[in-house]
């Protein structure tokens, strides 16, 4: 197991492979174990890293930094931890915003972003549905998550699939309920214009969690931004539908420049 110190925090990632490098950042309080399926393909042509956040898998817990910014800061920081040369960054759920604000601060140490059912401002209209996330959350934090995910996955996706994720959340730590907050508080579309990094959306079709008009905005405003729909696919596409996710991102990183 592979670890490196960023802020303070030990961070754990997988380094597999050898070529372009491919920095893979799990949704909330999952791990990089969501992008499995799709290491063990890229990895024959590509240097594919996956990290676990603060707070999350197999990383360190500590009492703060649970924040987009302080999690964008993280995420650059590891990039320059291992040298990465302008690596292609690709993100699940809330890590897409994470991708947003590293192309914004660092356009230049970026090869490309790849926000993975992204929601980006998606929940800042929603303070009431998040407030209630949180206090449901406290109340009965297993009980919550059991009712929740099973929404992000496509009807008929599989029992253990959706048991191991809830074991995931349950493993990270409270601490990442910050960012339950600070997303409902999240909107950058009227920094888009300025993002100048490739952009390549990818989506789930049957994505219940954040509609397929979110993306469809954000790409309108992102110039040369592009969208692939993931048939048949929900929130978590990167597993519900694993061989087309991958060959969609294969396309999607044959495409960039």
């Amino acid at each position: 197991m592979a670890y490196t110190t960023v802020n303070g925090t030990a961070l754990h990632y997988e380094d597999l492979g050898a070529g372009r490098p491919l920095v893979f950042l799990h949704g909330w309080g999952t791990s990089g174990r969501v992008w499995d399926a799709q290491a063990a393909d890229l990895m024959a042509d590509h240097r594919v890293i996956t990290l676990d956040w603060r707070g999350c898998g197999r990383s360190e817990r500590p009492a703060d930094g649970y924040t987009i910014s302080g999690l964008t800061g993280d995420v650059l920081r590891f990039v320059d931890a291992l040298g990465l040369d302008r690596p292609v960054l690709i993100g699940s759920s809330i890590a897409g915003a994470f991708l947003v604000e590293a192309a914004l601060a660092a356009p230049d140490r970026l090869g490309a972003i790849i926000p993975v059912d992204a929601g980006i401002h998606h929940f800042s209209g929603l303070r009431d549905a998040m407030d209630k996330l949180l206090a449901d959350l406290r109340a009965d934090r297993a009980g919550t998550l059991a009712d929740f995910v099973p929404h992000w996955y496509r009807p008929g996706a599989s029992t253990a699939m959706i048991d191991w994720t809830v074991r995931q959340l349950l493993d990270s730590t409270f601490r990442i309920d910050r960012l339950v907050v600070d997303q409902a508080g999240y909107d950058p579309r009227d920094r888009m214009a300025s993002l100048l990094v490739p952009t390549h959306f990818l989506h789930g079709e049957l994505d219940t969690e954040v509609p397929l008009s979110v993306p469809r905005e954000l790409a309108a405003l992102i110039p040369g931004a592009r969208l692939t729909v993931i048939e048949g696919a929900g929130h978590m596409s990167q597993q519900d539908q694993a061989d087309r996710f991958t060959a969609a991102l294969r396309a999607a990183l044959a495409d960039l420049p």
